[in-house]
């Protein structure tokens, strides 16, 4: 089941988001927005440039003088004269359209007239070539161990992770398998915003893995401008989305920085001003996501009441989950024969691993018999794709970097729960037992019907 997107790509925040310079409806305001709405309409983003016109807007309006300012109207028109100009390719794109209508609002709140200069977007400045380090005048809040923990013990360091069929592991260690078809939110904080594309692996097919990725990162005092980072299938981007490599034009920018680890494979983003590290790789097609944030950032959320699909810290929803190891336990049963198709969650195609052969494989990067094991033999059974025992792999290994609990790298019982509850929350109502013959009856139906 794929969810309403429209809901998913606002979740937490209303469309006019309050951030940046100045309070209530903040100029920067609703870029978060259309960036996830770009996220989720992927089919649209290619031939239409409002991304483009977004991010000339904010690099002109980037630090260089109030929302109160003539300059400010002024760059109001060159947004809308860019909005005009890609108007015909961009017919249809709900990330246009917001874009219109929020320029007009912007207009009317400053009393901006439509006939006027327009200015031309001021280039990026980077860093010079070979600057590595953060700058050592860089003002202390840019640094959150020395600033929001000087005099306090050492933050408490979580860890999330979205890899494979896809598999999420939640800032609560909590492990899951979830459908999340379409676009969903990972993260949604007053810090940072994460959302996550998961498309079919095979036609026909329930089995879907990410395929985009769009991180926001958002104006923070003195350390860093807004910047976004997408990345998608066959694009793993070495620097933001306007070019940049690091924080913007502030004092603090270096505290925000994106590295290439092996070109289009792994970039790592390392964000010293909230304590974060995001790792983002291409395995095979598909993207994989992991990040260490402080529980401290992780839980500064405006309203938390509005935070039920905010994966990495709730969970997938009850109706998203699937029960891996229920299917793993009957794959087990039958002898080491090729996975039975009244087990499988996909219609058995030519290109799947026979039960022995997936296991061979995911013992050879896989030899602890965790859930990491485990998902990948789901995800040979399910998808055919040998890529996948390197996608938990390297989500393992994410793990051991990332994760501040050594003695909790390794997990060996998946949780399945209501949504938003605790982890140690019980599914009260129906027996494991009947859980398992429910989900084996469920797959069946494709081969009746």
């Amino acid at each position: 089941m794929q969810p309403p997107r429209e809901r998913l790509v606002v979740t937490g925040r209303a469309g006019w988001m309050g951030m940046g310079r100045g309070a209530g409806r903040s100029a920067l305001g609703f870029w978060p927005t259309l960036a996830f709405l770009l996220c989720s309409f992927p089919a649209a983003t290619l031939p239409c440039k409002i991304l483009k016109c977004n991010s000339d807007f904010w690099s002109a309006t980037s630090g260089s003088h109030s929302e109160d300012a003539p300059e400010f109207c002024t760059a109001l028109r060159a947004y809308a004269y860019c909005t005009r100009r890609t108007a015909r390719t961009c017919r249809g794109d709900l990330a246009y359209h917001s874009a219109v209508h929020g320029i007009e609002d912007l207009m009317s709140q400053h009393n901006c007239s439509k006939d006027g200069p327009t200015s031309q977007p001021r280039l990026r400045t980077l860093p010079p070539a070979g600057d590595s380090q953060e700058r050592s005048d860089s003002p202390e809040i840019c640094h959150y161990e020395k600033s929001f923990h000087k005099h306090s013990a050492a933050p408490n360091y979580t860890h999330c992770g979205l890899f494979g069929d896809p598999h999420l592991r939640t800032f609560t260690d909590r492990f899951q398998t979830c459908k999340v078809q379409g676009a969903w939110p990972l993260i949604d904080n007053n810090y940072l915003n994460v959302q996550v594309t998961n498309t079919p692996v095979l036609p026909g097919s329930a089995a879907t893995a990410t395929s985009k990725l769009t991180i926001i990162f958002k104006n923070f005092q003195e350390c860093v401008d807004q910047k976004v980072y997408q990345a998608e299938m066959d694009e793993l981007p070495a620097a933001f989305a306007d070019g940049s490599k690091n924080g913007g034009d502030k004092h603090g920018a270096n505290s925000l920085k994106i590295t290439e680890k092996v070109s289009g494979q792994h970039v790592e983003i390392q964000a010293k001003y909230i304590g974060t590290t995001i790792v983002v790789r291409q395995v095979g097609r598909y993207l994989t996501f992991a990040i260490r944030m402080p529980e401290e950032v992780v839980n500064a959320v405006e309203d938390r009441d509005s935070q039920g699909l905010y994966l990495c810290l709730r969970g997938c929803p009850l109706n998203q989950q699937i029960d891996f190891q229920a299917i793993h336990a009957v794959a087990t049963e039958g002898h080491g024969a090729r996975r039975p198709a009244a087990t499988s969650p996909t219609p058995t195609t030519p290109e799947t691993f026979p039960y022995e052969t997936a296991v061979a494989k995911c013992k050879e990067k896989l030899p602890v018999e965790d859930l990491y094991y485990q998902a990948c033999v789901f995800d040979l059974l399910t998808t055919g794709d040998v890529n996948f025992t390197l996608a938990a792999y390297y989500a393992l290994e994410d793990v051991k970097m990332l994760h501040s609990n050594k003695d909790k790298l390794h997990l060996y019982e998946r949780t399945r729960e209501l949504s938003g509850q605790a982890a140690a929350a019980p599914l009260p109502l129906v027996p494991q037992p009947l859980l398992s013959a429910l989900l084996i009856l469920l797959a069946l139906l494709p081969v009746f019907l």
